[in-house]
């Protein structure tokens, strides 16, 4: 398929699909005319990329975390570990933050029902 497609296919811009490319997160095939080809798994791959970068990640993180994303080798696995274990840690971070502000939203939103309910009604204001 080309850039088009897969930009239609994932919801991302091509501008984007480009830029990935230029990361080195996505390795397209080359026409002879120099179009782009992508096939299946770059759908995949666009939505895995879109994860990390929802998630708070840089195009430079995902490159290191992700060496299948790029020519695999052994330092680069390891380096690819370290860099998914402090991500992990650091997204588990965010959740356990980020559920601890939904506790406390949802007891001031269970206290202001409470509030509403025993509270008598309220007049209307008055007109100008």
């Amino acid at each position: 398929m080309r850039i088009g497609e897969l930009s239609a296919r994932t919801g991302v811009s091509r501008r984007s699909l480009r830029y990935y490319e230029e990361q080195g997160l996505l390795v397209s095939s080359r026409s002879p005319s120099g179009q782009r080809y992508y096939d299946e798994g770059h759908v995949e791959r666009v939505a895995l990329i879109q994860a990390f970068l929802g998630a708070g990640l840089s195009s430079g993180t995902i490159a290191t975390m992700v060496p299948c994303m790029a020519e695999p080798s052994a330092s680069r696995a390891e380096r690819a570990l370290e860099v998914m274990g402090r991500e992990r840690d650091r997204l588990s971070s965010a959740i356990e933050s980020l559920t601890a502000a939904r506790t406390a939203l949802d007891r001031l939103i269970d206290e202001n029902r409470r509030y509403l309910a025993a509270a008598p009604p309220s007049a209307a204001p008055a007109p100008r």
